[in-house]
């Protein structure tokens, strides 16, 4: 189960033209905005990526505004693991929550499904993570992409999740202190 002391969130190139061209973007630009704000509110770390940024754009202006100061990670390889300072944000990210947090698993989010989420979100099973993809927070150009990226993540045993599953999940119950706050986004 995702709990706040065990999950974190990475936001994986939604960034520049390619973000609008992705399959359903608007609904994707959306589910990602109150997927961070939910985030935010149960206090979770956040990492974001960004792909060649001068050549693909920054990350679009509406979820910049909600990341900003959380620098984002520049990246060249599609797998964000390949990436020293990727790898050694995840580990700062576990090993400076206090001693009650865990951070083992990561929530996956962004853009494109079958290529820099699929291969991050394997990168992550690799060193040792639990991952759980998003599945409305992701696109591709092509929803065929997107769920040729979700059959084989689940394949090789990486979980889904949807955006309201997983923040109801970390939420927990009614009478936690976000509850209101994560209501709030799913309404």
């Amino acid at each position: 189960m995702l709990t706040k002391d065990n999950t974190g969130l990475i936001v994986v190139d939604i960034q520049g033209k390619l973000a609008r061209l992705v399959h359903d973007s608007a609904a994707l630009i959306a589910n990602c905005e109150k997927l961070i704000k939910g985030a935010q509110a149960l206090e979770l770390p956040i990492i974001t990526l960004e792909q060649n940024p001068t050549k693909l754009g920054a990350t679009v202006d509406e979820l910049s505004t909600l990341l900003n100061p959380n620098k984002p990670i520049t990246k060249f390889t599609f797998n964000g693991c390949e990436q020293a300072e990727f790898v050694d944000a995840v580990k700062r990210a576990v090993s400076s929550m206090d001693k009650d947090k865990q951070i083992n698993t990561w929530l996956v989010c962004g853009i494109e499904a079958h290529i820099c989420v699929y291969q991050t979100a394997m990168g992550l099973v690799d060193l040792g993570y639990k991952v759980e993809i998003v599945t409305d927070c992701i696109s591709s150009r092509t929803l065929a992409n997107k769920q040729l990226a979700v059959n084989k993540l689940v394949n090789n045993g990486v979980d889904i999740t949807g955006l309201e599953m997983c923040l109801y999940e970390l939420v927990k119950g009614c009478n936690e202190p976000e509850f209101k706050q994560i209501l709030g986004l799913i309404r």
